[in-house]
C-alpha cells in the first residue's frame, strides 16, 4: 500500500486501538526503533499508517483484546465528508439487519461501499447493535461541533413529562409520537424507552439526510423484537410538512435556534398559524404552533426554546394568544448545561391541545411556571446538571398542573393568566418564583433561631481549638506517600475514566464520584456496573483529590464508592497509620500547593509527593481526634457562611420591597 493510499491515525487513536494513555504511545515511539515512520501530519500532531500500526501492536504484543471496533473507525474518518461517513455508518446498519439488502444510497463512493460491506460482516461477528451504537457514538463525536444534540437524561425527561400530562387515552391500542426535528434521534430512542405500551407509533422529519439515515437506523435497533412502526422522512417539516393531516398524542421537539432563513414569506397564509403569524425574528413560535396543529385532542407536546423566546417583544402577541386558549400550560427553566448551547439557562415549554366536544374543559385560568436552574453541578467546562435531583423535581411540580388543590414545590408557583397577560406576557419562570419563594415573617425568625444556634456551637468549637498548643516543632521528621507505599504502610490506587462499553454481566452497581461531583456539592452523580478492574473506595479508607482547585482528603465511611480521574484511595495497615491520622496531614492546604506540579488552579497534585508526619501509633490517636475536631469546626463554619448568607440576601428583599415597620 502506497503512503497516499494509507489510512492516517493519530498518536491518540493508536491509543485508543491499544487501550492505553497517550503518554505510552509516545513512549513506545521513543523507546522502540521499530515503531512506524510517521506518514503525515506534523512533529506535535503526527500521523502513522493504521495497518503498520495494527501490525507493530501484534507483533509487539501490545494489541489489546478490544475487537476490531477500533481499527475499524479510522476508515470512517478517512471519508472526510460529514455527510458520507454518517450515509456509510446508516447503511452498514442496515446491511448489518439485511445483509442482502440492496444499497439505499447510490451516491456513496466505491470506498464507502467497500467499507460499508466490512463493517457489516464486522458487526454481525461482534454484535450488530453493539457495533452500530459504536460507529454512531464515534460519529457523533467527530462532528459533534456541527451538531445539536439532545442528551439523553433530557431526552427522557422530555418524554416522561408528556406520558404524564397528556389528557387523551389509550384506549384505541396505541401511541403515535412525532417529532417533527428529530436531529440525531435522541428523543424518539427515548420515547420508544420510555413507553412500554402496546402499538407505538414513531413519527420523525429531519432536513439532513445523514441525520435521517442515522437515526432509522438507531430506531431499528432501539425498536426490534417489539410492536413499533417507525417512519421516518427526510423533509424540511416547516416548508414542506410531510405529515400534514397526521394527528398525534404527543410531540416532542429539540428544534433548531434563531434560524431567520425558516420560510416566513412562502408560509405567510399557512393553516398551521391559528395563534398569529410568527414574526421574521421568531421561528421558535412557527416550531410551537406546527406541533400544536399536530396533536390529536388532549395530547401533549413538550418543546426545548431558548430564554428570549419567553419575552422577546415581537413574540408577545402569540404568547398571549397561547395563554388565553389554555394551549401554553407550563414553563420550565432548565440549568445551563441542559443541552447545546450548555452557557444557556433553556426552557421546556409544556403545550396541550383542547379537548373538543362534550368532554371539552374551560382553559385553565394559570400557567404553571417553574424554575429548575438550581440543579446545576457547575466546576466543568460544560457544566452538567444533576439529572437524579432535576428530573425529580420537575416532574413533581407538574404532576399538580391539572390538580389546583395540589401544593407546588418551592421554585415552581401558579400564576393567573391576568398577571401574565400584560404589556410585555413575559414567562420566564424566574420573574415569579423569587417572590414567591420568600420566607415569610415566622419562616425568617425560625431561620434567625437556627443561625443563632449554628453561632453558638461554632464559637464552642473555636474556644475548644483556640487554646491547643499548635506551635511548629521544626524537629519533626515526615516522609512522603509514595515512600510509606514503598515501605507497605499503605497502598495506593488511581481512579480512572468509566469504560465506555458496556459492564460485564454479573457487576454490581456502586456510586461513582468524580472531580466535578467534588467542585460541586461532594455527592457522587453516576454510577458504575463493576465487574472489570476499577478503584473502589472501601470504608475506613482515605480518598484524595489530586486536582488543586478540589484538593482535598478525607476518611471514606460511606458504602464502596468507584472514583473517577484523579481521584486516589489509600488504603492503610491498621498497625502502622490511623487513617484519620493519614487524611489529616494530606489535606493541608500547604501540602497540596508544596506537590502541585504547576501554578494554575488546573494543575494536578503529585500523589506520592505529599508529606506525612512520622509518629508512632499512639501519638497519631491524638492528632487525629483533634483532626477531626478542626473538620467539625470547618464544616461547621461553611453551614454558618451559608446559612448567613441566605438570611442576608432574603431580609435585603424584604427591605427593598418596603417589608420594614416604621
Amino acid at each position: 500500500m502506497s503512503t497516499s493510499d494509507a489510512v492516517p491515525v493519530s498518536l491518540a487513536e493508536i491509543a485508543r486501538i491499544a487501550g492505553v494513555g497517550r503518554a505510552a504511545v509516545s513512549n513506545w515511539r521513543r523507546r522502540h526503533d521499530s515503531f512506524p515512520t510517521r506518514i503525515g501530519g506534523t512533529d506535535v500532531s503526527p500521523q502513522f499508517s493504521l495497518t503498520e500500526v495494527e501490525q507493530w501492536l501484534r507483533d509487539n504484543g501490545k494489541l489489546k483484546d478490544i475487537g476490531g471496533r477500533e481499527l475499524l473507525w479510522p476508515r470512517f474518518e478517512v471519508l472526510g465528508s460529514r455527510n458520507e461517513s454518517g450515509l456509510t455508518v446508516a447503511e452498514a446498519a442496515r446491511r448489518m439487519r439485511f445483509p442482502r439488502a440492496r444499497i439505499a444510497h447510490p451516491e456513496l463512493s466505491s470506498h464507502a461501499r467497500e467499507l460499508v460491506a466490512d463493517a457489516a460482516k464486522l458487526g454481525r461477528a461482534e454484535g450488530p447493535r453493539e457495533t452500530f451504537e459504536f460507529l454512531l457514538q464515534r460519529w457523533l463525536e467527530t462532528h459533534v461541533r456541527q451538531l445539536s444534540t439532545t442528551p439523553p437524561p433530557l431526552a427522557a425527561l422530555m418524554t416522561r413529562i408528556a406520558l404524564g400530562v397528556r389528557l387523551g387515552s389509550e384506549d384505541d391500542g396505541g401511541l403515535t409520537i412525532l417529532d417533527p426535528a428529530c436531529g440525531t434521534g435522541h428523543l424518539a430512542a427515548a420515547a420508544a424507552q420510555e413507553y412500554d405500551g402496546p402499538g407505538l407509533e414513531l413519527l420523525g422529519c429531519e432536513k439532513d439526510p445523514a441525520l435521517a439515515a442515522l437515526v432509522a437506523a438507531r430506531l431499528d435497533f432501539v425498536t426490534e423484537d417489539r410492536d413499533v412502526r417507525t417512519r421516518i422522512v427526510t423533509a424540511d417539516a416547516l416548508r414542506e410538512d410531510p405529515f400534514s393531516g397526521a394527528r398525534a398524542d404527543i410531540a416532542l421537539c429539540n428544534p433548531p435556534f434563531n434560524e431567520r432563513d425558516w420560510g416566513y414569506e412562502e408560509l405567510a397564509t399557512d393553516q398551521r398559524w391559528t395563534h398569529g403569524l410568527p414574526p421574521r425574528t421568531e421561528p421558535e413560535l412557527a416550531w410551537v404552533q406546527h406541533l400544536l396543529s399536530h396533536l390529536k385532542p388532549g395530547g401533549t407536546a413538550v418543546v426545548v426554546l431558548p430564554p428570549a423566546v419567553a419575552s422577546r417583544k415581537a413574540g408577545r402577541r402569540i404568547r398571549g394568544s397561547l395563554l388565553r386558549t389554555g394551549a401554553l400550560r407550563a414553563v420550565v427553566s432548565l440549568p445551563p448545561g441542559s443541552a447545546q448551547p450548555h452557557s444557556v439557562s433553556l426552557q421546556l415549554w409544556v403545550l396541550r391541545a383542547a379537548i373538543d366536544g362534550p368532554a371539552a374543559t374551560v382553559p385553565s385560568q394559570d400557567a404553571l411556571l417553574v424554575d429548575a436552574t438550581r440543579f446545576a453541578r457547575p466546576g466543568t467546562r460544560e457544566p452538567s446538571p444533576d439529572w437524579d435531583a432535576l428530573g425529580s423535581f420537575v416532574l413533581t411540580a407538574l404532576a399538580a398542573l391539572d390538580h389546583p388543590d395540589r401544593e407546588t414545590p418551592q421554585d415552581a408557583v401558579r400564576v393567573p393568566l391576568i398577571d401574565l397577560l400584560d404589556d410585555e406576557v413575559d414567562v420566564t419562570p424566574g420573574r415569579y418564583t423569587a417572590s414567591a419563594s420568600e420566607p415569610s415573617p415566622k419562616e425568617l425568625a425560625v431561620r434567625w433561631d437556627a443561625f443563632g444556634a449554628l453561632l453558638t456551637e461554632l464559637a464552642d468549637h473555636a474556644r475548644q481549638l483556640s487554646v491547643l498548643d499548635v506551635e511548629a516543632d521544626t524537629q519533626q521528621t515526615t516522609t512522603t506517600v509514595g515512600d510509606l507505599v514503598k515501605a507497605g504502610a499503605l497502598t495506593l490506587g488511581a481512579g480512572q475514566q468509566p469504560p465506555e462499553t458496556a459492564a460485564p454481566a454479573g457487576g454490581t452497581a456502586v456510586p461513582l464520584l468524580t472531580i466535578a461531583d467534588l467542585l460541586h456539592d461532594g455527592t457522587p452523580s453516576g454510577l458504575l456496573t463493576t465487574g472489570s478492574a476499577h478503584t473502589v473506595a472501601e470504608q475506613g479508607d482515605v480518598v484524595v483529590a489530586g486536582v488543586i482547585r478540589a484538593f482535598r482528603a478525607w476518611v471514606h465511611e460511606g458504602p464502596p464508592m468507584a472514583l473517577g480521574p484523579q481521584l486516589y484511595t489509600l488504603r492503610v495497615d491498621s498497625e502502622k497509620l490511623d487513617p484519620h491520622f493519614l487524611a489529616g496531614c494530606l489535606r493541608a492546604p500547604a501540602n497540596g500547593r508544596q506537590a502541585g506540579t504547576h501554578a494554575s488552579s488546573s494543575s494536578r497534585v503529585d500523589i506520592r509527593r505529599l508529606q506525612v508526619l512520622q509518629l508512632p501509633l499512639e501519638k497519631q490517636a491524638v492528632y487525629a481526634e483533634t483532626f477531626r475536631r478542626l473538620r467539625a469546626f470547618e464544616r461547621l463554619l461553611d453551614e454558618t457562611q451559608a446559612s448567613g448568607s441566605a438570611l442576608g440576601g432574603d431580609m435585603s428583599d424584604r427591605l427593598a420591597a418596603g417589608g420594614l415597620t416604621i
